[in-house]
């Protein structure tokens, strides 16, 4: 992954993170790393935890952000998700896994949330 890239995935989680403050949720943790997986937010709200992965793109070419959370990726996820939860899980709480979308053109941004977007993978 080249610097510009990361740089570019980094702007999209923040633009993720503001949007979903602004929608109530409190951010728990950013880029929670379980070895070498990651989750671009952990965020909570009214008892809720959302896993939430981050898929910025900068034009429509390769198809819609959200699409590209591929099987592989909701493993991933699923994996650390169950890291997070041992470590700072607590009685009570619901968990899903969200994923959002940032499409920046044209000096625009379109956010696309979608709570609940997969189930845990085993």
């Amino acid at each position: 992954m080249t610097q510009e890239t990361n740089d570019f995935g980094e702007l999209g989680e923040r633009i993720a993170a503001r949007w979903l403050k602004r929608s109530g949720w409190r951010v728990l943790a950013r880029r929670f790393r379980a070895g070498r997986r990651d989750i671009d937010l952990v965020v909570e709200r009214d008892g809720t935890v959302a896993f939430v992965e981050v898929k910025a793109r900068a034009g429509p070419e390769f198809g819609d952000p959200v699409e590209a959370v591929h099987r592989r990726k909701q493993r991933s996820l699923s994996k650390s998700a169950q890291t997070w939860i041992g470590r700072h899980g607590r009685s009570g709480e619901q968990y899903r896994f969200d994923v959002i979308g940032v499409l920046v053109r044209d000096r625009r941004v379109f956010v696309r949330h979608v709570p609940r977007a997969f189930d845990a993978v085993a």
